[in-house]
């Protein structure tokens, strides 16, 4: 538009050097208009003609680089964005081949990144991951960080269904608004009854109506900042501990890990690492609770642990140490 106006200005401030094809000298606005137009698109039809040394010279040195601009702005954009589109295509259609135990997360703002991040930092595949977002930004973050993403509003069946929810695993729903979650939770538990869904509220009382949606897990996002605001108000050393907690790859990590062959029979206190809870029979305790004082195979656990690996503290199946599962 800039070049347009400009071209046009440029035009109808010289129009005594210009003639149109009867031979009648100068030009209208509407003429400048006209003759801008058809030659910044190299229709030039020729009605219209500069007949000064001036006009030709303008037309020479300033309106031709301004029609190649022009020329270069249009297919520029044009190829831009089929490129942009091909891209999507390209990785909605690799992703589609691993559709089948694939993470579907829904919103791609701060906290939606996060749980994308710490998913591909604890091993998930980047291509057994689809972004579901409206938002233009959000769908370049995504393309930029190699994800699939489709673009639509994720409480409509359709947008779900072309991100593959009904054979999604996992589902993380992260929006900004509380009722927006609710209504994308219930469209996802109706497409797949079996999905682990983990949705995201701004405020606790909404945690109940998430659950009730058909959320498996529910993670009050005001309350965990204003707690951890609080503590760390309260106690700065004990603020800085559960921060270090909550980022990954730094200090301390808090991981679930297999229970070892060797650790059968053994109190949870007395496990190099620091357990903090029990997982058996999909149901978590503490460390504490009587029914764990002896762990048994099955168990998984629940523990905190310095971020880099050290042997004391395996990850399974990288030390080759032998898993204690119920099917040994």
């Amino acid at each position: 538009m800039a070049i347009l106006v400009g071209t046009v200005l440029l035009v109808y401030l010289d129009r005594d050097g210009y003639q149109d094809g009867t031979g009648t000298p100068g030009v209208s606005l509407i003429d400048a208009i006209y003759y801008t137009t058809v030659t910044l698109s190299t229709t030039g039809y020729g009605d219209i003609s500069p007949v000064s040394d001036n006009a030709r010279l303008i037309n020479a040195f300033v309106i031709t680089p301004a029609r190649i601009a022009f020329l270069v702005l249009l297919i520029g954009t044009t190829i831009e964005v089929l490129a942009s589109q091909g891209r999507e295509m390209f990785r909605v259609a690799r992703w589609r081949k691993h559709m089948d135990h694939h993470v579907v997360v829904i919103g791609y703002g701060t906290k939606g990144r996060s749980a994308v991040q710490t998913l591909i930092n604890n091993g998930l595949d980047r291509e057994a991951i689809v972004v579901v977002d409206p938002s233009e930004v959000a769908m370049q973050d995504a393309h930029a960080d190699g994800l699939a993403v489709v673009t639509g509003d994720a409480t409509r069946r359709g947008v779900l269904r072309r991100a593959g929810v009904a054979e999604a695993e996992q589902v993380i729903i992260t929006t900004d608004r509380d009722d927006s979650n609710v209504l994308a939770t219930l469209t996802v538990r109706q497409l797949n009854p079996d999905a682990y869904i983990v949705t995201a509220v701004r405020e606790h009382e909404n945690s109940p109506l998430m659950r009730q949606s058909g959320a498996n897990s529910v993670i009050t996002s005001s309350d965990a900042v204003g707690r951890l605001l609080g503590l760390s108000s309260v106690s700065p050393s004990l603020g800085s501990v559960m921060e270090d907690l909550l980022t990954y790859g730094e200090g301390l990590e808090v991981a679930e890990r297999d229970l070892l062959v060797t650790e059968v029979g053994r109190p949870p206190q007395s496990l190099p690492d620091q357990v903090i809870s029990v997982v058996r029979d999909e149901k978590v305790y503490r460390y504490f609770d009587p029914v764990v004082s002896q762990l048994a195979r099955g168990d998984r656990l629940i523990v905190v642990r310095p971020a880099k690996e050290l042997p004391w503290a395996p990850r399974p199946g990288t030390h080759n140490e032998d898993a204690a599962t119920d099917e040994d």
